[in-house]
């Protein structure tokens, strides 16, 4: 007797992709920069015989002095006017990215695969 072979019944599968973005990270800002203060004086031949007298008598401490020159001041201050720019440009950058982001995430639905 020949054994006849039962062959099951194949359901098609039913494949589903959903795209998803992944979740971005956004790290908070830093704090804000807090400055110290910083004490300007200014040199002249009079204000140094002033402190040279008093240095001589012992009325004030030794100190060491640093000096700019009117050009280096110049650069200086355009250094820090660089870096604020940059710093701006920057800022603009990441709160584009981060409204980009915002955006397309109300854009994609959340799907839920089909049973």
């Amino acid at each position: 007797m020949q054994s006849r072979q039962v062959i099951p019944e194949v359901k098609p599968v039913e494949i589903i992709t959903i795209e998803k973005p992944a979740p971005v990270y956004h790290p908070p800002f830093p704090n804000e920069i807090q400055f110290n203060p910083v004490e300007w004086k200014v040199l002249t031949p009079e204000t140094m015989d002033v402190y040279l007298t008093e240095l001589r008598s012992g009325e004030v401490a030794p100190q060491a002095w640093y000096g700019l020159t009117s050009k280096g001041y110049e650069n200086l201050s355009g250094n820090m006017a660089d870096i604020k720019r940059y710093l701006r440009q920057l800022l603009s950058i990441v709160q584009y990215y981060r409204e980009l982001d915002e955006s397309l995430s109300e854009v994609v639905p959340t799907e839920k695969p089909k049973q």
